[in-house]
């Protein structure tokens, strides 16, 4: 049965949405999610969303319990998780409000528990990186992004960075000629305890600013982040909403749930 886990502010807690709705507090051995769950169904598939930083955003990048959020998705049974994430762009070619659907990462935290596997006393768990994100849920979102003509860029690398405070121009600089294409603060370890769960995961990012390496932009601020994001979120929920359904019947087919990138897009963006 598939049961989609909704990580991020996705506007799919309004009631005219989301149907059967009710709230789940859990939790479980790495403690309480950063949220109540709301669990209830979108366009008759099971969704459950967990809000990242709480509802009120009252958690730093660095306090998000990844571990418990993404255990908490698993025990209720989530089959497949999609995540939300504002970000910024590296790249001329990523604009702001622009969607980008990661295909790798790069993880520059320093202080998050990385791993779901404290211990190797029941055995060696290295787990396989190599495509962190879904491809057959990559493929679902780009197809939707393109019949709703939303601007999206099909693969990209993000890097994502401790915080809470942004890139120096220095830091910004580096990370573009590392060959990362977004930043953010949020998909890693997220990605990786995913797959460490086994759960099938892809983020879909939005482009909010440029950070700070753009000598001709003024550099990233809060507001400015918050202000692209809320100007976008509807295209968000219209996303989520239109491929939510198609994720059943596809994992039904068989084509959602492998880490095979067969089906990827090609490097650039599309409009």
């Amino acid at each position: 049965m598939v049961k989609i886990g909704i990580i991020g502010g996705s506007g799919l807690e309004n009631p005219d949405i989301m149907k059967y709705s009710r709230e789940l507090a859990v939790g479980g051995r790495f403690g309480r999610p950063s949220s109540t769950l709301t669990a209830g169904a979108v366009g008759g598939t099971e969704v459950i969303i967990l809000s990242r930083h709480d509802r009120d955003h009252s958690i730093s990048p660095t306090m998000v319990p990844n571990r418990a959020n993404l255990l908490a998705l698993a025990d209720q049974g989530c089959s497949h998780i999609l995540a939300t994430t504002a970000v910024g762009s590296l790249r001329h070619r990523i604009r702001r409000g622009d969607f980008v659907l990661p295909d790798q990462f790069i993880d520059f935290t320093r202080r998050r528990d990385l791993s779901v596997f404290d211990s190797f006393a029941d055995g060696l768990h290295h787990t396989p990186m190599a495509e962190p994100f879904d491809a057959g849920l990559r493929a679902l979102l780009r197809a939707t992004a393109r019949r709703l003509g939303i601007r999206l860029h099909p693969r990209g690398t993000v890097v994502t960075i401790e915080g809470p405070r942004f890139s120096t121009r220095a830091e910004s600089r580096l990370f573009r000629s590392w060959g990362a294409d977004i930043i953010n603060m949020s998909t890693a370890p997220e990605c990786a305890i995913a797959a460490e769960l086994g759960l099938p995961y892809a983020a879909i990012a939005m482009a909010t600013d440029y950070d700070s390496w753009k000598a001709d932009e003024a550099p990233v601020t809060q507001e400015a982040v918050l202000e692209i994001f809320r100007r976008n979120a509807t295209r968000m929920t219209e996303l989520l909403l239109a491929v939510i359904p198609l994720i059943g019947a596809a994992n039904q087919a068989g084509g959602v749930g492998t880490k095979s990138d067969a089906a990827a897009a090609p490097a650039d963006g599309e409009g």
